[in-house]
C-alpha cells in the first residue's frame, strides 16, 4: 500500500535523511540518488520540493539557523537572568556546534559556496540584533552600560566577531588570547562599561570545553 504523507512532513523526511548521509558520507560524496534509495520514492517527489542537492542544504542551513535563533531568543529575553550572563549564554546558544552544524560550516566555507555564507552570516545576524539589543538596553536600565547606539554598537560588535572568530581562520593560542582579550577590551569601550567587568562573563565565549 503506497503511503502518502503531508508536504511538510515529506520535506522534513528528506531533509533528515540528506543530513544523516551528508554527516556519513559528506556532502560531496553524498548523491540525490543516495537520498532516494535511502528514503525509498520517487525522484519527481524529491524534486518537487528542492530543485537540487544544493536546494537542499540551502533548506538545512535555514533549519538550523531558525532552532539556533529560537533558543537563543528564549535565553536573551528571559529577564530574570542578570544581564551578563544573559550575553555570555545568548552568544553560546547562537554557536552553532552540532555535527551537522560543522558540516554545515564546512561546505558554506568553501570558496564556491560564498554566496550561501553571505546570506547565512546575514540571516544570522539580522535575527540575533534584535535580541543582543534587549540585553544591552536591560543593561543600560541598570547602569552597568551606557550606549546611544545600542543597534549600531551589537552590529559592529557582531560583524567583528563573525569575521575575526570564523572558524575557518586558524591562529596560535598566543594571536587567540591576544584577539579575545582585544575584542572583549573594545566591546567594554564601546558599552561605556568599567574595564574588566565583561572578562569574566565573556571568557567562556572563547574557551569553552
Amino acid at each position: 500500500m503506497r503511503i502518502v504523507k503531508e508536504a511538510a512532513e515529506r520535506r522534513n523526511e528528506i531533509l533528515d535523511v540528506a543530513e544523516r548521509l551528508f554527516c556519513t558520507n559528506g556532502y560531496d560524496n553524498t548523491s540525490t540518488n543516495d537520498i532516494l534509495a535511502e528514503i525509498g520514492i520517487a525522484r519527481g517527489t524529491l524534486y518537487y520540493h528542492f530543485k537540487n542537492k544544493e536546494d537542499i542544504l540551502d533548506a538545512m542551513i535555514d533549519r538550523i539557523l531558525n532552532e539556533t535563533i529560537r533558543k537563543a531568543g528564549n535565553i536573551a529575553l528571559n529577564e530574570s537572568m542578570p544581564v551578563l550572563e544573559r550575553l555570555t549564554k545568548t552568544v553560546l546558544a547562537a554557536n552553532v556546534d552540532t555535527k551537522t552544524g560543522s558540516m554545515i560550516l564546512e561546505q558554506v566555507h568553501k570558496p564556491q559556496n560564498a554566496l550561501m555564507h553571505a546570506k547565512m552570516q546575514e540571516k544570522l545576524l539580522s535575527q540575533l540584533v534584535p535580541l543582543f539589543v534587549k540585553i544591552i538596553e536591560d543593561g543600560i536600565s541598570q547602569n552597568l552600560m551606557q550606549t546611544d547606539y545600542p543597534e549600531e554598537t551589537m552590529q559592529m560588535l557582531l560583524l567583528y566577531a563573525n569575521s575575526v572568530f570564523d572558524d575557518s581562520i586558524e591562529y596560535s593560542e598566543e594571536e587567540k588570547k591576544r584577539m579575545v582579550l582585544a575584542f572583549i577590551s573594545n566591546a567594554e569601550v564601546l558599552l561605556h562599561m568599567e574595564k574588566g567587568s565583561m572578562l569574566e562573563a565573556m571568557l567562556p565565549m572563547f574557551y569553552r570545553k
